[in-house]
């Protein structure tokens, strides 16, 4: 009897210690994240249940035990990496959804997935927002910025963009009512959807891409690097105000084989004839299609999906050749919108003929990236558009 009560006592002993290990159990995380590895200690204080159902009480406990767990380590690394790193709010927030993809995968719950997203980032300073509406969770960000194609809710004054639109393709999010709006008290802080800087991808994740085109008889080749991690970067960034959409850079690799080709080639070229190169560049060493048709919506390529897609529009022209202008020659531009199309215009050190633009006292002259009907040349103006109303809605003004 003696014997059989000692067995049980170190079976309670093993099952109590085995019980206090598990609830102080933590484990590593590590995943690639653009040109370096990401690791990250998650403790098991911070786990929470999965969801019997969606719910108001769900969100608010399971926020009260991560909030009452060992989390402060996890915001450390994700802000650290982000100083270091300098990553814009977008990429900061491409982090967050990697990190919360690992410590509560999206395929495994969707509901526990998006509270991480919402913590992690809320935790981060930025005021997050959770709410709840036709059995969906709905996941905002407090901006303050010209966003124009996603869902968002005004709320105290405050405009919150939806982060999680694209999960819910066929449902109309602007219905949402903007009420039990569950936050996180400390969390102040506007996102910002301007993208600066590109993360340094590795080197070796790039693949060439071969283009050429024609300028005065002559055809020009060109090895450009792309990295296919650009696509999922932007794959569901919104279409922001033209000032940071037109100042998205490219990244390191994709520069360095562009840019000083195109430095090198107009290097013998007057101002006028060197920006033409761009121009003509720019026109037609991609093929064009208009957005509803190539992505059934409207998308606004960064300079740098521009290059590796097979067709863009009058905005991608627009942006690329406004990028390649500003990086070669850093002369005043200002973008024109129409009702159905944008161009650009410069301004050149001696004046141009054709159709001035002159706006705020000085004159411009067109320079369309965009094929048209006819062949324009710099300072002329597409027939089509010499009656129509157009608003400049971005002044560059270089800095030197």
């Amino acid at each position: 009897m003696g014997r059989l009560l000692k067995i049980f006592g170190t079976l309670i002993l093993l099952l109590a210690t085995n019980i206090v290990y598990s609830q102080n159990a933590s484990y590593n995380i590590s995943f690639e994240f653009y040109n370096d590895t990401f690791n990250l200690e998650v403790d098991s204080s911070i786990i929470v249940n999965t969801p019997t159902e969606l719910s108001e009480q769900y969100i608010k406990s399971s926020y009260n035990k991560v909030n009452a767990g060992k989390y402060a380590s996890i915001i450390k690394a994700l802000t650290t990496y982000k100083e270091k790193h300098q990553l814009n709010d977008w990429l900061y927030y491409q982090l967050i959804r990697k990190t919360a993809q690992q410590i509560s995968p999206k395929k495994d719950n969707y509901e526990r997935y998006t509270f991480y997203k919402w913590f992690l980032l809320g935790k981060s300073g930025y005021d997050t927002r959770l709410t709840i509406a036709d059995n969906r969770i709905i996941f905002y960000v407090y901006n303050d910025e010209d966003i124009s194609d996603i869902p968002f809710i005004m709320f105290k004054n405050k405009k919150y963009m939806c982060l999680n639109h694209h999960d819910y393709a066929y449902a109309d999010l602007n219905k949402v009512p903007p009420h039990d709006m569950i936050s996180i008290p400390e969390a102040k802080e506007a996102f910002s959807y301007k993208v600066t800087r590109m993360p340094d991808f590795k080197p070796e994740d790039y693949y060439e891409k071969q283009l050429q085109f024609s300028y005065k008889h002559k055809t020009y080749h060109f090895n450009i690097k792309l990295n296919p991690d650009v696509e999922t970067i932007f794959a569901n960034y919104p279409v922001v105000d033209f000032e940071s959409y037109f100042n998205i850079p490219l990244s390191k690799e994709t520069y360095g084989s562009l840019i000083p080709l195109l430095k090198k080639n107009v290097s013998g070229m007057k101002q006028k004839k060197g920006i033409d190169y761009l121009m003509r560049f720019t026109r037609y060493a991609f093929l064009y299609e208009n957005d509803e048709e190539n992505f059934g919506k409207e998308k606004r390529l960064s300079p740098e999906e521009t290059l590796f897609s097979k067709y863009s529009d009058c905005d991608d022209r627009a942006a690329l050749f406004f990028y390649l202008v500003k990086e070669i020659y850093d002369v005043p531009m200002i973008a024109l919108l129409y009702p159905t199309h944008i161009t650009m215009a410069v301004q050149f050190d001696t004046p141009i003929g054709g159709d001035p633009i002159v706006y705020k006292g000085r004159t411009y002259s067109i320079c369309e990236p965009t094929p048209q009907k006819e062949d324009l040349g710099i300072g002329q103006m597409s027939a089509k558009l010499k009656k129509i109303p157009y608003q400049v809605v971005y002044a560059y003004e270089p800095k030197h």
